[in-house]
Order: C-alpha cells, then sequence, then structure tokens
C-alpha cells in the first residue's frame, strides 16, 4: 500500500472531516480488498487501481460513509468498477502484445496446489461479469438477492451467470 492515503486527502474543504478515521480504515483494510479486487480482476496491477479508485470516491463521501459500513461501500464500489472495466474491454479493440509473454511460475507439485492453481486459471478465464457474481455468491457468501442489487442485475441474471 503506498504509505499516503489517495491525494484527495489534500484538498483544504475535506481534509479535516474524518481524515484520520478514513487514513485507519485504510491502512486496516487495504489488503483485504485487493484481495478482493484480485478475486474479481485476475490481475494484481488492475486490483489495486480498482481500490485505489474506489477509496478514492470513498473518501469524497467519507462523512457519509463512515457512519455507516464503509467497508460494504468500497466492497460495492470495487465490485461495480470490476464489471464496468470488464464492459470497457469488451467493447475496446484488442491491443497487440509487444513483448513475449511471461509465464507463471510452475505450481507446486502437491495436490492441494495443483488443485488452488486450477481453480485459479478458471476463475481468471471467467468474463468480468460472471468472475464478480461468482465471486460474490461462492467466496463472499452473498444471497442471490444481495448480489443482484449490490450489481445492479436482476436476480435471474445472477442465477444465469452464476
Amino acid at each position: 500500500m503506498p504509505d499516503a492515503v489517495p491525494d484527495v486527502m489534500a484538498d483544504p474543504e475535506v481534509a479535516g472531516v474524518g481524515a484520520d478515521d478514513f487514513h485507519a480504515f485504510v491502512q486496516s483494510r487495504w489488503s483485504a480488498l485487493v484481495r478482493y479486487a484480485y478475486l474479481l480482476t485476475g490481475d494484481l496491477g488492475h486490483a489495486e487501481d480498482l481500490v485505489q479508485v474506489a477509496l478514492e470516491g470513498t473518501w469524497r463521501r467519507w462523512r457519509h460513509v463512515r457512519a455507516e459500513r464503509p467497508e460494504v461501500y468500497v466492497r460495492t464500489a470495487i465490485a461495480r468498477r470490476a464489471v464496468s472495466r470488464g464492459r470497457m474491454l469488451r467493447r475496446r479493440v484488442r491491443e497487440a502484445e509487444l513483448t513475449s509473454r511471461v509465464e507463471a511460475p510452475a505450481p507446486d507439485p502437491t495436490e492441494a496446489s495443483a488443485a488452488r492453481e486450477a481453480v485459479w486459471r478458471e476463475l481468471r478465464s471467467l468474463p468480468p461479469r460472471m468472475r464478480a457474481v461468482v465471486v460474490l455468491r461462492v467466496w463472499e457468501d452473498l444471497s442471490e438477492a444481495e448480489t443482484a442489487a449490490l450489481l445492479v442485475f436482476p436476480p435471474g441474471a445472477v442465477k444465469s451467470q452464476l
């Protein structure tokens, strides 16, 4: 995590309102939020970017969010941005890769590690919308209704994506 919270903390209009609370929240929850975003994106760099953008939006509304459940607010923002990012990527023309791919290190030969690697590989291969539903329903153990509300999908879409 960066040493400082998002640059909006320097904004003189909002700098004094709960800055210490926000900083403590970011310090304590950064790793968990990045892990969550990584599950949704399959890419650490994109996960960190999603968390940073979500935290910036949270900071702008911190005086309202901190009284409620700030982590739920941030996780919702992360999930929605992950799905939106997937839509953008589908619409955009694929860019040619100029460098050769770096292969991931071989998985540990143990059976548990091989199974874990297979699950990660399959999760990363899912389209963003489907991955978000799987992560929220299976990993986060949300109900169909909660997942639908969080992603602003109809409940039937959650069922079909799962």
